[in-house]
């Protein structure tokens, strides 16, 4: 667990899973991959495994030391959803997270469907918890049917991360969701973020009232191009949170 990110969303990460498998052209350039090759074969690292899917039950309990109130993303160097893992072993992280009801949970995946068939056997019959986000990666517009796996999932924060945003998303319906955040790609070979994707992105989120923020333009470095879209910084959040 790591308090404190570079990521300008959350204040926090929690891996209890590494490593993934890349399933969409979002993937190509993965950060996490991309970090955790360069351990691959080194003794006694956390990344000695490179990127293979490894689950860390040693950090289950992990949010639960953190007294402090946090905005937590769950899984920044994995999915939690990969359908390698276990349903029993996802189980174990969400009794963490609704236990450690102090913190906001923030999870992210590309497995949409996945998430919204467990999400709703786990709330058949109870509301989901409020301090649990969840969310799916859109990177263009051949993705936009997890939007509608999100929007029928139970959750009571859906959000989007447009992000690495490598083509034009189209027409978005948000209705149900309740925060969008874009950015573009960054690293090794990134791929460039046209203006007008981004604004598009922005402009719905205006029309329909979704919560907009807009976290970088990328390039070599995530923080070449910095954070502005139109002479201005867009921060908004879903709801008034704001760890201390």
């Amino acid at each position: 667990m790591a308090d404190g990110s570079a990521i300008e969303w959350t204040d926090a990460t929690w891996n209890p899973i590494t490593g993934c498998t890349k399933i969409t052209r979002g993937c190509d350039n993965c950060y996490a991959a991309r970090f955790s090759e360069r351990f691959r074969g080194v003794p006694g690292h956390p990344f000695e495994n490179g990127f293979d899917l490894t689950l860390r039950p040693e950090r289950i309990a992990q949010p639960m030391s953190w007294r402090r109130p946090r905005m937590i993303f769950v899984n920044s160097m994995s999915d939690l959803f990969h359908k390698e893992v276990p349903r029993s072993f996802i189980d174990q992280v969400f009794d963490t997270m609704e236990e450690a009801d102090w913190h906001v949970f923030q999870v992210l995946t590309k497995r949409s469907s996945l998430m919204r068939n467990y999400l709703r056997r786990r709330y058949l019959d109870r509301s989901p918890p409020s301090h649990m986000w969840f969310g799916v990666s859109i990177e263009n517009a051949s993705a936009r049917s997890r939007i509608e796996h999100l929007r029928q999932a139970p959750a009571a924060v859906r959000f989007l991360s447009v992000e690495p945003l490598i083509g034009a998303v189209g027409k978005l319906q948000l209705e149900g969701i309740h925060w969008v955040i874009a950015g573009g790609e960054s690293g090794p070979g990134a791929r460039p973020m046209n203006i007008e994707w981004a604004r598009q992105v922005r402009d719905e989120c205006e029309r329909q009232k979704v919560a907009f923020f807009f976290k970088q333009w990328g390039g070599f470095r995530p923080k070449s191009g910095g954070r502005e879209l139109d002479g201005r910084e867009w921060n908004d959040m879903p709801l008034t949170f704001k760890a201390a």
